[in-house]
């Protein structure tokens, strides 16, 4: 009894003496994230480095609930998408060493990859702009669950069947993980050995990264391991359920690492224990489009600003984990955070720079004068009637990105471009159908006219900038040319399209239904993002023939009616 004692006196003068040794900043940090100091919550690993020495790093909540293991910084976390900036190092490596080059063709190491009519580079892959569509939108849509076993093989197999790219090489920014899956395939290829192999022997033991590695099979067992989580909501209560993952493709993801190794691979950009100047500087330039314009695009990275300085950033989400690495070059200061639950907000971990380097930050000029809103010609105003005005109302879609404006006309007679509650904008005529936006401080103008296939639309023009279009929602669009079975051999699946309700739904036998809303004749629109817009085709007789799915990272993914509806 008397050495009980002793021993949890003991315990409590460690956890005093820690408590008082703690620096305000680290204290700070804790506060920061007491919410997932939980004995019976998921949690977050964190590492803090500043001048080239760790400055912080701790754990907190639960690695797993149901063993009540407790996250620390030695704690192995899947990665997701911080995977990609390791893949963009192996395959600079191996270009340093002269076993490729950013502007080999794909076709080098992928010869039965269709060839599209394009030239496809490594930095293309790199970059995110090289057309090719997303592995993971093509698996869903394919009717893959996440939480299935994804293997390199099913989705290597999955981008070779594609027979379009969404838009010309180096013309545009889609984020695509396909690249990056077909990177790590080169540096297998370049280097003859596997990319856990090469990147175990080239990044993680000359850095000291002991708990690192790419995950490469789906069944082997990872010491000290964070299992993923979801917070389900059951009326007020809150619980925590699994959330599976069953990956073995690398490149794009796969990563496995801990808190006290990632800080290693971050400190590496200053202290160079790998790699070289050159190296770096080609990681962190931004990238060109074909139009000259450049974008925030590194080389497995991002590159942007955060209070007015330099940072070079990146997240990863998968399953329950979500992460976040950024750091401030000029400063010499990173933070990184992993989580293993879904609704942990990444985002915090530029708190923990205002912690430390807040005296840093650009503070904006005292007498800097706020934008003044556009100042248009009172007299070129005009009078329309209420009949003229109403005649525009209705609602709109926005063609590129997918989203709605609402026109109305007010008590005040005059109309209202509508965004959401907390944000519309008067518009007064100019002429019959053209409207200045009031309260911009940008030259707006709204005209209402019809394209080129004789919809209503709306043409946004902001100063002398290409019109943005809106087409006008047509009402009682019929459904019964749509319904029917429709297959696409890109993805060897099959869909149908039935009325339930007097709505039209798209039907898959494993991933359920997505409930369509028609925007016009022949387009539609959904609340799921696997398929924000669906375009049907037909042929010179009027007949429906296929349709056509779009999202945010894949374009025009055809499929063609097998079989119409009895």
């Amino acid at each position: 009894m008397k050495n009980l004692s002793m021993i949890l006196v003991l315990v409590l003068w460690c956890a005093v003496t820690q408590a008082q040794t703690l620096t305000p900043e680290q204290k700070k940090v804790d506060k920061l994230f007491e919410r997932w100091n939980k004995p019976n919550s998921p949690g977050v690993a964190i590492a803090v480095l500043q001048n080239g020495k760790v400055a912080y790093t701790q754990g907190y909540g639960k690695a797993n609930l149901e063993y009540d293991i407790p996250i620390t910084p030695k704690t192995v976390f899947h990665a997701a998408s911080l995977s990609k900036q390791f893949t963009a190092f192996a395959i600079l490596l191996l270009e340093k060493r002269g076993k490729l080059s950013l502007n080999d063709p794909i076709s080098k190491y992928f010869p039965k990859l269709p060839g599209y009519g394009k030239k496809i580079t490594l930095k293309h892959l790199l970059t995110h702009t090289s057309g090719l569509r997303d592995q993971w939108r093509l698996l869903q849509l394919a009717g893959w669950r996440l939480d299935d076993v994804i293997t390199k093989a099913h989705v290597l197999d999955l981008i070779h069947r594609q027979q379009a790219l969404d838009f010309e090489p180096g013309s545009k920014f889609s984020y695509s993980n396909s690249g990056f899956t077909l990177l790590a395939e080169i540096v297998e290829k370049a280097s003859g050995k596997t990319f856990a192999e090469f990147t175990k022997v080239e990044i993680f033991e000359p850095l000291g990264m002991k708990n690192s590695q790419f995950y490469d099979d789906h069944e082997k067992i990872v010491a000290n391991r964070a299992y993923s989580y979801k917070t389900q909501r059951k009326g007020k209560q809150k619980q925590f359920k699994k959330s599976v993952l069953n990956y073995a493709v690398v490149g794009a993801t796969s990563l496995f690492t801990t808190a006290e190794d990632l800080s290693l691979w971050a400190q590496n950009f200053k202290t160079l224990k790998i790699g070289d100047a050159d190296i770096f500087k080609k990681m962190h330039t931004k990238t060109k489009l074909n139009s000259g314009r450049k974008i925030d695009v590194g080389l497995g990275q991002f590159l942007g600003s955060y209070q007015g300085l330099p940072v070079v950033y990146h997240t990863g989400s998968d399953a329950g984990y979500r992460l976040s690495l950024i750091r401030f070059p000029e400063q010499n200061f990173a933070a990184m955070v992993l989580s293993n639950v879904a609704s942990f907000d990444r985002d915090i971990v530029a708190s923990i720079a205002d912690i430390y380097i807040k005296s840093a930050y650009k503070k904006e000029k005292e007498n800097k004068k706020k934008r003044a809103f556009f100042e248009h010609d009172p007299k070129r105003f005009i009078k329309l009637s209420k009949a003229e005005l109403k005649k525009y109302e209705g609602t709109y879609w926005e063609t590129a990105e997918w989203y709605d404006r609402k026109i109305y006309l007010k008590e005040d007679g005059a109309l209202y471009y509508y965004r959401n509650k907390k944000s519309e904008t008067k518009l007064l005529p100019i002429s019959k159908n053209a409207f200045k936006m009031i309260g911009d401080t940008e030259d707006v103008t709204v005209t209402f006219n019809k394209n080129s296939k004789g919809e209503d639309r709306i043409s946004l023009k902001i100063n002398d900038r290409t019109p943005l279009e809106y087409v006008k929602y047509q009402k009682n669009v019929p459904l019964d040319d749509y319904l029917g079975s429709y297959k696409s051999p890109e993805l060897s699946t099959d869909y149908s399209l039935v009325i339930e309700n007097n709505q039209l739904m798209l039907k898959h036998f494993r991933t359920g239904k997505i409930a369509l809303k028609p925007v016009r004749k022949n387009i539609f629109k959904s609340g799921n993002y696997l398929c924000k817009k669906l375009e049907f085709i037909r042929n010179k007789k009027g007949q429906v023939i296929g349709f056509e799915i779009s999202n945010w990272r894949l374009n025009k993914l055809r499929f063609t009616k097998v079989k119409a509806a009895k």
